[in-house]
């Protein structure tokens, strides 16, 4: 039972990677310095769809069902075993990434922007 948790935190654990790479950068809208470990998240997700890096929750979930006797990921990891046909048709997945990406920088961007307003008005207001 308790590779079954395991394997279930695991999922559960990328479902919410997924949803701060998408957007986390929101944070930064209110909380500046938070676009920092946003950038670090989004790169590392980056260096996973374009050059393969390894994702460590992937091994730990496979590892986790396997040892329950429970099916684990398809080889092409959590993506396409848990979104890709489910959310979206399998023809659709680079559509789909584009959406992150665009996400992520309009996220990017919108913190710059409100960035520059906010150290705008310091200036302004210490005159």
């Amino acid at each position: 039972m308790g590779y079954h948790v395991l394997g279930e935190a695991a999922m559960v654990m990328h479902f919410a990677f997924l949803g701060y790479v998408v957007a986390g950068g929101f944070l930064a809208w209110r909380w500046p310095r938070a676009i920092w470990p946003h950038m670090a998240f989004a790169v590392y997700a980056l260096g996973i769809v374009v050059i393969g890096w390894d994702c460590p929750l992937t091994g730990l979930e496979y590892w986790a069902r396997s040892r329950a006797g429970e099916q684990g990921l398809t080889e092409e990891g959590f993506i396409a075993h848990y979104l890709t046909g489910v959310l979206y048709p399998e023809q659709y997945l680079v559509l789909a990434q584009a959406a992150v990406a665009t996400t992520v920088a309009l996220s990017w961007a919108g913190a710059a922007w409100l960035t520059t307003r906010r150290n705008r008005a310091r200036l302004v207001g210490r005159r």
